[in-house]
């Protein structure tokens, strides 16, 4: 059943996509369904094999590598395959909202989105560089597609530059990977890591990845474009960049530093990373603080928080790993909420500037809710699954002796209060001062409160993943990176 369900979660949305692009139409919702309905049985069944054995693997039509291509799903990856779907599918709903499937629009709006989750699943499932390179690309077409898809003037600025910059880190990987290739004489990424040492051509090869996946990250300071393509997206696309997206490739860091150059590895190079973050959460913090626009704001926290994930780097180890994954999963479901909210905030105000707001939360009291409720994942307080990540950061730090982490990790948390409780202030400010535009076209009542409960599930979803942390911690600690393991 594994073989079956591995190839579930890459097909299935991928079928439905090329369904949903050929044949448009009243048919468009059920190719939809078909294509994600199925992917949480997939993980079910994935989930169990993970647990019973630890990992799971499948060499693509029966030849192992380095002759074919493998898969391979360990307690990370499955991890991340979970929320990539719970992304696609609640913020799927709110989408449906904005994107009818049976419409000419949605059609090729669900297109789009169904082989962005196929692309990012099979990204997720890949432990081989060169298919890695495709799948990313893959990822990086369709979250540009669906970035422009209303083709407002801002957001195609925003998708030229972010097209751009996402060639740019295209090329230093792949440049990369062809002298891996050269040296190791196979692309899996596992055995390629036991046939390389300390040299400098895999060390160059291993920093030029590196900087490319950088780019296409949106890790400070290579982050000029993920703020105007976040800011200007629709909401469901926001949601999914934000939460999914440049996640992807911080993950796949990850799997360059820790699994690939686990063993010849430079001793300069963690603490390097380990600055850039730092650098992320003090300067995506300020610039949040700064906003004048709400999503602005909400996209400039995005710079700061993955700051946080840069982190595991000089904090490795086995409470670092965990803290950093956990991290990834509370922020993305936050933060998914909060751009749902932003975004129906913007539907019937008709603008998200901050000194148009005020009072706002008498006509979106749900999606004000969602947003202090998101915040509290964000800032890291309790009962929150953003204060399991920090206290177990803070928890390696102390272990390790690292003030200076300890000290950047405090500050975000305070510097992220700044930045959020203005604009709840402001919301929530007496008198109202908000003011809806006359010509704004808001979706209807019943279409709001769907949008509204929607962001409100996400956000719900980070604070439980705070009361009841214990089954991911424990299975995160059967698949440490190899230097993490006791």
């Amino acid at each position: 059943m594994t073989a079956e369900a591995l190839t579930g979660l890459v097909f299935l949305p991928l079928l439905a996509a090329c369904a949903v692009a050929a044949l448009p139409g009243r048919l468009g919702g059920g190719f939809v369904l078909a294509g994600l309905a199925p992917l949480p049985l997939c993980l079910i069944v994935l989930t169990g094999a993970v647990v019973d054995t630890g990992t799971v693997s499948l060499a693509i039509a029966g030849f192992a590598s380095p002759l074919g291509i493998e898969w391979f799903v360990d307690p990370l990856a499955l991890i991340l395959l979970w929320l990539n779907t719970v992304i696609a599918l609640v913020v799927g709903l709110y989408a449906a909202r904005d994107y009818p499937p049976h419409s000419a629009r949605g059609g090729r709006f669900w297109a789009l989105w169904l082989l962005l989750t196929s692309a990012m699943n099979a990204l997720l499932l890949s432990a081989d560089l060169f298919n890695l390179f495709v799948t990313l690309e893959l990822v990086t077409v369709a979250a540009i597609g669906l970035l422009v898809i209303d083709g407002k003037p801002a957001a195609l600025r925003a998708g030229m530059r972010y097209l751009v910059l996402a060639l740019l880190g295209s090329l230093f990987y792949l440049l990369g990977v062809a002298l891996i290739y050269g040296q190791a004489g196979t692309l899996d990424l596992y055995q390629a890591g036991e046939r390389l040492g300390p040299e400098l051509l895999p060390v160059t090869a291993l920093v030029l990845m590196t900087v490319g996946l950088l780019v296409k990250s949106a890790v400070f300071p290579l982050h000029s474009w993920l703020p105007a393509a976040h800011g200007n997206a629709p909401g469901p696309v926001s949601a999914v960049l934000s939460a999914m997206v440049v996640k992807v490739s911080i993950y796949l860091i990850w799997r360059l530093w820790l699994w690939l150059a686990a063993d010849w590895q430079p001793d300069w190079a963690l603490p390097m990373l380990g600055l850039l973050g730092a650098g992320a959460i003090l300067y995506g913090s300020v610039l949040a603080f700064l906003q004048v626009r709400l999503k602005m704001m909400v996209a400039y926290s995005t710079v700061a928080q993955l700051g946080y994930l840069m982190l595991l780097f000089p904090l490795f180890g086995p409470l670092g790993f965990t803290a950093a994954t956990y991290h990834l999963l509370s922020h993305g479901l936050a933060k998914a909420a909060m751009f749902l909210a932003v975004s129906n905030i913007l539907a019937v105000m008709g603008t998200d500037r901050l000194d148009r707001l005020g009072g706002a939360d008498r006509r979106l009291p749900l999606d004000t809710l969602t947003l202090a409720l998101a915040g509290v994942s964000i800032l890291g307080l309790p009962p929150s699954g953003g204060f399991v990540s920090k206290w177990l950061m803070l928890q390696a730090a102390w272990a390790i002796e690292g003030w200076g982490w300890l000290i950047v990790i405090l500050a975000g948390g305070l510097l992220a209060a700044a930045y959020l409780f203005r604009p709840l202030a402001v919301l929530c400010a007496r008198p109202a001062t908000a003011r809806p535009a006359d010509d704004v076209r808001a979706p209807s009542p019943a279409g709001l409160r769907w949008g509204g409960i929607v962001a409100l599930m996400l956000a719900l979803a980070a604070l439980v993943a705070g009361l009841a942390p214990a089954p991911v911690l424990t299975l995160l600690e059967g698949g440490l990176p190899p230097g993490a393991r006791p």
